[in-house]
């Protein structure tokens, strides 16, 4: 079976910053894989490049068998739909009430009636462990975990084919980095089974994943399974995971 989504050689720079220098994977359908680096090292400008919000300089970037880097935005829309993005911090609209934001992506695309949005959104807040109550709620009245969990309700009503988590656990303490990578895998075995997972989070690598990238200098210094690569002996690895560790 052709992978879910598959990168060859992608580069990216911003003026004189190379962001990545030769970026390659396979994103295999029902697998989880953990993205992981330091502060500043491309993670989230690689996830972005993998949901067509920005085009790589060089190299390939197939989704659903199909390559995305020369597309337009209107050839795009389709292959995006397909992908539920979770940003980093929740990125909920301040203005918005918590129903608001979850429908948002159906009201986009004006193709879902009122009550039925209404009653997809209960549904996916329910899959993330919230009730109707949080519907009329704006994101100032919410716990840093619940806006969390309603930027994930909001990804997944588009009833994706995958999820992209950026930074899911990032300024969260760790009762609720622990609850976030709980729901990660639930969601995996009981919703949607494939997912790429940004973090720095060690923990929630081992949480989660099925396969581990460790991004360092533009280049994964290792793509394996987790044992293999918590237990390689490249030395930028070992201490980049060293670091997560303490």
């Amino acid at each position: 079976m052709a992978p879910l989504a598959e990168a060859i050689d992608v580069r990216k720079s911003f003026e004189t910053l190379e962001v990545l220098t030769g970026v390659s994977f396979r994103l295999e359908r029902g697998e989880t894989l953990v993205v992981m680096g330091g502060s500043g090292s491309g993670k989230t400008v690689l996830l972005r490049i993998i949901d067509g919000l920005i085009r790589p300089d060089a190299g390939s970037v197939r989704l659903f068998e199909q390559p995305i880097e020369r597309l337009s935005e209107d050839e795009l829309l389709p292959i995006r739909r397909r992908l539920g993005y979770v940003f980093q911090n929740a990125a909920l609209f301040d203005s918005l009430t918590v129903e608001e934001n979850v429908t948002f992506p159906l009201r986009e695309h004006g193709d879902v009636g009122a009550a039925a949005m209404r009653e997809r959104a209960v549904h996916y807040l329910s899959l993330v462990g919230l009730d109707a109550k949080v519907l009329p709620q704006l994101p100032a009245e919410l716990s840093g975990g619940m806006r969390k969990r309603v930027g994930i309700a909001r990804a997944l009503i588009g009833q994706p084919d995958a999820l992209l988590f950026d930074e899911p656990t990032a300024g969260l303490d760790p009762t609720n980095s622990k609850m976030v990578g709980e729901l990660i895998s639930e969601l995996g075995s009981e919703v949607c089974d494939t997912a790429i997972v940004v973090t720095h989070d060690l923990e929630l690598a081992k949480a989660v994943a099925d396969r581990v990238a460790v991004l360092i200098r533009g280049r994964f210094a290792a793509l394996g399974r987790l044992d293999d690569v918590l237990g390689s002996r490249d030395p930028e690895v070992q201490a980049f995971l060293s670091g997560e560790a303490r």
